[in-house]
């Protein structure tokens, strides 16, 4: 058997109820000679009955069934002998079956059926040995109870040592997806394929085809996540990054995702970023930072969720790759569009804007920018004759015109930098 890594506490009121002390003392004396008999009886019941415990009797589930089933009758004949004497090594022997279960991956479930056959037999066993030893029959119904009482502890004890034995496992398990996690968000990290395949299996982590990152503001009181399954097995991996809550979630575009992740950060403050294959989850979570910074200014692709919001760069990965070169698109509007810093902020505001209506038309006529601007034909063409003057020959530039959208976009991004970029003020 394998021995625990720390000693075993055993609580006094293991053994409260203590139906022993109505037995005779001589009943011991009796039963004693017989532990070998009986274990061997239960023991064939026991495998005829519960088929996980069907293996041979020398492989190492049968050497596990026979010495629980002779140390569980050997106990109780020393409880027999004596009702106060210390538990703690029998405890410990069955705390551990308990763990063994868990680690040859089995449920208790057999286990507890074998308990209860064991009760079963040794009630009947231990009843016919009285008997035959000519015990008065007042013995019988004690005896019972004494029987159902170990038989009691002893499988709780054993659910005691599974669930410490699940428990350690599941926190090895969350190290090991938390590690996995920080690996799939490292750039480096996560282009060693081999590497994130390893971690991945030690995880219990079946590598998706896509993922999407979550990044979530943690609020001050906010509470669990609630809805993301934290239970083992739970298929979305979470790390902290400084004051923030990353969430990496497989197969992102399934039905209904969304809308759970959704639900499960409402209050909070969130940007899921766009679907990537597993060694990009990091460009994910970048998407996701850089829309959650500029999210204020975002408000068609923001929906309000109480105090927070959710963002979702996957309809704004142009959004997101301009804010990431925010400060180059600045100076390539001061290069491009400098001629309208010479002119009066609002004059220069209209003309921008019907700068980019040009550039986005098919025709580039004055009616095409007018419906687009919702103003008068007539007015358009003094506006697109003004541009002609400021920009001539660089309207029909395709390089210009790429630049000049830049530009734009990016003053739509900045609308408070006017010091810089032409202003709508």
């Amino acid at each position: 058997m394998a021995k625990e890594a720390m000693p075993m506490q055993v609580p006094d009121e293991v053994f409260t109820r203590r139906p022993w002390r109505e037995l005779p003392p001589g009943f011991a004396v009796v039963l004693r000679p017989r532990i070998d008999a009986i274990a061997t009886d239960m023991i064939d019941v026991i495998r005829g009955e519960v088929p996980a415990y069907r293996r041979p009797l020398d492989s190492a589930l049968g050497r596990d069934l026979a010495g629980s089933v002779r140390r569980a009758i050997g106990q109780f004949v020393e409880l027999t002998e004596e009702p106060h004497s210390r538990q703690e090594h029998h405890v410990h022997h069955f705390r551990t079956l308990g763990r063994l279960e868990f680690l040859n991956g089995r449920t208790t479930d057999a286990l507890q059926a074998a308990f209860r056959v064991g009760a079963r037999v040794g009630a009947r066993l231990y009843a016919e040995t009285a008997r035959s030893a000519s015990l008065p029959l007042e013995v019988v119904m004690p005896l019972h109870e004494a029987v159902l009482t170990h038989i009691n502890v002893l499988s709780n004890e054993s659910v005691k040592g599974y669930a410490a034995a699940q428990a350690m496992a599941e926190g090895g398990l969350q190290r090991s997806r938390r590690t996995l996690a920080a690996c799939l968000l490292d750039q480096q990290r996560a282009a060693h394929r081999d590497k994130v395949e390893s971690l991945a299996r030690q995880a219990e982590w079946p590598l998706p085809d896509a993922v999407a990152c979550l990044l979530v503001r943690q609020a001050a009181g906010a509470g669990r996540l609630s809805g993301l399954g934290q239970e083992r097995g739970a298929e979305i991996l979470a790390v902290t990054h400084g004051a923030d809550l990353v969430l990496i979630v497989p197969d992102p575009e399934s039905e209904g995702t969304v809308e759970r992740l959704r639900r499960a950060v409402r209050g909070r403050t969130a940007a899921l970023g766009p679907p990537v294959p597993p060694r990009d989850a990091w460009v994910s979570l970048h998407c996701a930072r850089l829309m959650l910074a500029g999210h204020a200014s975002s408000a068609n692709r923001v929906a309000s969720a109480g105090a927070g919001a959710f963002v979702s760069a996957g309809d704004g990965l142009a959004e997101a790759h301009l804010r990431h070169g925010i400060h180059i698109g600045r100076l390539l509007g001061d290069r491009v569009l400098g001629v309208l810093r010479e002119l009066p902020p609002g004059r220069a505001a209209r003309l921008a804007e019907t700068l980019d209506a040009l550039l986005m038309s098919w025709s580039r006529t004055a009616p095409e920018v007018a419906r687009a601007l919702d103003i008068h034909p007539q007015t358009a063409r003094k506006r697109l004759r003004r541009l002609e003057e400021l920009f001539g020959d660089r309207l029909s530039d395709p390089a210009f015109r790429f630049e000049a959208l830049l530009a734009l976009r990016t003053r739509a991004l900045t609308p408070t930098r006017g010091a810089r970029m032409p202003s709508a003020e």
